[in-house]
């Protein structure tokens, strides 16, 4: 199997790279995000949690997927729409898959990892959580569990303060 952070990705802007450059080493919350989805507005709480830890080893990665309808058509406009409506600074990828055979690599190993109550499995809906440490350690939280809930927050501080997520 692949380490995490030699899949190959492909930035919002057409930039090919790996998982691993594009989190730079650091603690990184994976997330497929859609524009049009009613969990949107976690982009805000995600853009905070950007700018509370980001100088910390900390990153949100947002992977855009169309995958439940709900993503707008271009790189572009989920570019703008990011920018324009949510402030958005935190690196995104081109569009995804994220459940089923076409499913993107990052997401066929990370939906191998169990959420808190132990079910793994496919993506249930947009903005669910992977929290991925360099070392391949994977923290998964559904959906509904918002971007700077106790859980996830207590897990990024965790995984940035040790010495390991800076190396």
């Amino acid at each position: 199997m692949e380490r995490l952070q030699d899949i190959p990705v492909t930035t919002l802007r057409g930039e090919e790279t790996t998982f691993g450059k594009l989190s730079e080493g650091r603690v990184a919350l994976v997330v497929n995000v859609a524009s049009r989805c009613g969990l949107a507005p976690q982009y805000e709480q995600l853009e905070e949690l950007q700018r509370r830890f980001g100088d910390q080893g900390f990153t949100v990665i947002g992977f855009p997927s169309n995958q439940f309808l709900q993503e707008l058509g271009s790189s572009d406009a989920i570019a703008d729409y990011c920018s324009a409506t949510w402030g958005v600074t935190f690196p995104m990828t081109e569009k995804v898959r994220v459940n089923g055979k076409n499913a993107h690599p990052l997401y066929q190993q990370l939906t191998t990892v169990p959420d808190g109550e132990g079910k793994a499995g496919k993506v249930s809906w947009n903005f669910e959580k992977f929290l991925v440490h360099p070392d391949g350690r994977v923290k998964r939280f559904r959906p509904r569990t918002v971007p700077d809930a106790p859980e996830i927050v207590g897990a990024i501080e965790e995984w940035t303060s040790s010495d390991e997520a800076r190396a």
